[in-house]
């Protein structure tokens, strides 16, 4: 009797894992993406839809910090994972490699909104 309900309380808690790694890595407010700290996400014109890659490294990443993921997380849904140059994950939404901008300061900060041209608030 024990190890069933050892076995079905593991079973449930396998399961808690499994729906919590299908969490959203980000959340929409007032109109845009945001990362889990709140802050506004972006992206970038230069790279290409569902190219799988992001070509904002090295300095740009400074500027641009990617949303990154974990090497175990997946698909969901709009979301997917790329690789970096640097063989590190980032998630995308629709495609398109997420980036917060170093110059917001607060949540709801959405300074990079245009920024080049080329730079453009993430939209649910």
């Amino acid at each position: 009797m024990k190890f069933l309900a050892l076995a079905t309380l593991t079973a449930a808690l396998l399961g808690a894992c499994a729906s919590m790694a299908e969490i959203a890595p980000a959340k929409a407010a007032d109109g845009v993406l945001t990362g889990p700290n709140g802050m506004t996400l972006y992206t970038f014109d230069a790279d290409t839809q569902s190219s799988g890659k992001s070509v904002c490294n090295g300095p740009c990443a400074t500027n641009w910090p990617p949303l990154m993921a974990m090497d175990s997380d997946k698909a969901s849904g709009d979301y997917t994972v790329v690789t970096r140059d640097d063989g590190k994950k980032q998630w995308a939404i629709k495609g398109k490699p997420l980036y917060y901008w170093a110059k917001d300061s607060k949540p709801g900060d959405k300074t990079g909104d245009g920024v080049l041209g080329k730079w453009h608030s993430a939209k649910p």
